[in-house]
């Protein structure tokens, strides 16, 4: 069970409001608490979602009001999942953390959400966690959950080079790259029902049992490649970031966590 006065007195230290979802509102997938981020006439607000007098605990671990960030914990049965919630550059978010980093803290789950090619390059940089977690630092920079490692002794074929390109995780909002090359990765197609991708034996089954499907805008991506971007970055929550000379793109750690399949504000 949780208390929503207790947590409401937490995330106002944020200067962030939280709700209870109301009775219409769905369960966590897996009969526990789920977080989203939603809009009323006030803005923005965290929602806990589901199983408010049941088996789940939800217990704050830290908070941190200088940086608008605290980390929850949900325990249900014998299972934890840990959340870090708050505020990136324009907007509220919710981030899962892999169930096997053991982290206790606002700082140590953020080092937990870089993935190893992000703390390598850090710790090359001898940077320390305050300077590590700048958007833009020595080693890299960020856009959301999106890390950009400056590659400068990449050599691309223009003729590989592809224009105004997105990079996505799920089925969140796009991240629009001016200039992106990919080395190697497994050809998909996409679209608004299928955003994670399906091979083509999938799709043509597909178009086969559903031929209206073939209006669903489908394009064709690559999947777990290596990729590359430079020039401007854009999406709508963020500020433009613009990248001189080609860099590795890696996401966060956020899709090695179970529990991301509770958070329901993706991007």
């Amino acid at each position: 069970m949780y208390d929503i006065d207790f947590l409401e007195r937490k995330f106002a230290t944020l200067g962030a409001r939280v709700k209870a979802a109301d009775s219409r509102r769905r369960f966590a997938a897996d009969g526990g608490v789920a977080l989203d981020v939603r809009s009323d006439r006030r803005g923005e607000f965290f929602e806990v979602i589901g199983d408010r007098n049941g088996s789940t605990r939800v217990e704050v671990l830290d908070v941190q009001p200088r940086e608008r960030h605290l980390l929850l914990l949900v325990r249900r049965l014998a299972a934890k999942q840990k959340f870090l919630c708050g505020h990136d550059e324009r907007h509220w978010f919710v981030a899962a953390i892999p169930e096997d980093a053991p982290v206790g803290t606002v700082a140590a789950a953020k080092q937990a959400l870089k993935p190893p090619e992000v703390r390598e390059a850090q710790a090359r940089a001898r940077l320390d966690a305050r300077r590590g977690d700048r958007r833009k630092n020595a080693a890299n920079r960020r856009q959301g959950e999106w890390f950009f490692l400056p590659v400068p002794d990449l050599k691309v074929d223009p003729k590989l080079v592809i224009r105004n390109e997105p990079i996505r995780r799920g089925g969140g909002k796009p991240h629009w790259c001016e200039f992106v090359h990919r080395e190697g990765g497994e050809p998909v197609r996409v679209c608004y029902r299928y955003p994670h991708g399906v091979d083509e034996k999938t799709y043509k089954g597909i178009l086969a049992r559903t031929p209206e499907a073939k209006t669903w805008g489908w394009r064709i991506m690559v999947r777990d490649a290596r990729v590359y971007a430079r020039g401007r970055v854009r999406h709508p929550d963020h500020r433009t970031i613009a990248l001189h000379g080609w860099h590795r793109v890696v996401m966060n750690t956020e899709t090695r966590a179970a529990a991301m399949r509770n958070v329901a504000f993706l991007d």
